[in-house]
């Protein structure tokens, strides 16, 4: 879980409550593209936090942004505003990811790989690793990148598994160095 103890908070309650109405996984969606929204534009945290803008237009600016998400997300988000913790939005979203992974047995990965995986192959893979961090499956995103040159290198948690050519180059390298 995050190291921010109110934004666990937050979590928890929108987590209570999306598990008395059946809702986890819809929240657990929506809170992704939350999620997903604001690290990727770091801009709107700051327009959320900037003095300029009354409490009602960032709540309006949070009402247009995410207008599809269900009114538990809604007015978490709104009570976030109100209580001045705009910054914690991101936090807020993590920690209930974390809480609904933790509650379904999943972790959370992700493969590099030289090309994108197909959907067997992530399964495979699912199947092969989740085992390994006491898990029953792993929700994957997988990244592209060419500077490993082949195979895979994946990242669970805290662990990885480099099964990359780089990595074996490079740990070939230290070996032959030391």
């Amino acid at each position: 879980m995050s190291q921010n103890v109110v934004a666990e908070r937050y979590a928890l309650a929108l987590f209570q409550l999306a598990k008395e109405h059946n809702l986890v996984q819809q929240i657990e969606e929506e809170l992704r593209v939350v999620k997903k929204s604001v690290s990727e534009n770091s801009s709107f945290i700051t327009l959320l936090t900037s003095p300029n803008l009354s409490l009602h237009e960032k709540k309006n600016v949070l009402q247009n942004v995410f207008s599809n998400v269900s009114p538990f997300v809604s007015h978490t988000l709104q009570l976030l505003i109100d209580r001045h913790r705009q910054s914690d939005i991101l936090d807020v979203a993590e920690a209930f990811i974390d809480l609904a992974n933790e509650e379904n047995g999943v972790a959370e990965a992700t493969v590099y790989s030289t090309r994108p995986l197909t959907a067997v192959e992530v399964e495979s893979i699912s199947a092969s690793f989740a085992p390994k961090v006491g898990r029953r499956s792993l929700n994957i995103e997988n990244i592209v990148d060419t500077n490993l040159l082949g195979g895979l290198k994946i990242r669970i948690e805290n662990r990885i598994y480099d099964g990359s050519l780089r990595g074996k180059l490079d740990r070939l390298e230290r070996t032959l160095i030391s």
